[in-house]
């Protein structure tokens, strides 16, 4: 038996026990042999990134991959979805903290997450989890790393409005601790937001 747990545009994520499953769905639009193709080559790489990962930040450990069904059977995490608790949790500028020296420790290695957010994070513990590498890839531009970090910050302000600033100072704190390129994303981190900003003015 099993718990549908979340259904997005990119893929089913099913509770079966005491693992997860994440199927990625077909997209209509897309040609079948290409759109085939994409969702074996994320589903690979997905795992490969998770795997690497493994030893280096708190995320979930693959158990198996099927490129035939693009499913990717992972360890259940048990403890609550970040974004829901993070404003009532009274250690959350340790928290966060966490999630600085992650990000950095993954940049540090060339991996991108690609959508850093709090629902994208999983606490337990006292730890921190990333999960949901899907649009995660490898890289080395700064200006990737820099983006990362945008939309932490996107996402603070949008879904934790009363904690926002001291939550995303202390994301920075750790980031710029642990991160060997921290001042060089930092100053590229100011070029992507002003971009932000200018078109909301336009």
């Amino acid at each position: 038996m099993s718990e549908i747990l979340s259904k997005g545009a990119e893929a089913i994520i099913q509770l079966k026990g005491s693992k997860v499953l994440k199927k990625r769905i077909s997209k209509g639009y897309r040609m079948p042999q290409l759109d085939e193709k994409l969702r074996k080559l994320r589903t690979r790489q997905e795992a490969k990134i998770l795997s690497k990962l493994r030893n280096i930040i708190s995320v979930p450990k693959v158990i198996d991959i099927n490129e035939k069904t693009f499913t990717l059977t992972l360890e259940y995490i048990k403890g609550k979805r970040l974004s829901q608790h993070l404003d009532n949790l009274s250690n959350r500028i340790a928290i966060c903290k966490q999630i600085g020296t992650s990000l950095a420790k993954i940049h540090n290695i060339g991996i991108v997450h690609g959508d850093p957010t709090t629902s994208n994070m999983i606490y337990s513990k006292n730890k921190v989890y990333m999960i949901d590498f899907g649009l995660g890839f490898h890289s080395q531009k700064i200006e990737d790393f820099a983006v990362d970090l945008h939309l932490v910050k996107e996402a603070l302000e949008a879904k934790h409005p009363k904690v926002w600033q001291a939550t995303w100072k202390s994301i920075l704190e750790a980031y710029k601790k642990h991160s060997k390129n921290a001042k060089e994303t930092l100053k590229r981190l100011e070029k992507v937001e002003s971009r932000g900003r200018y078109k909301e003015q336009y």
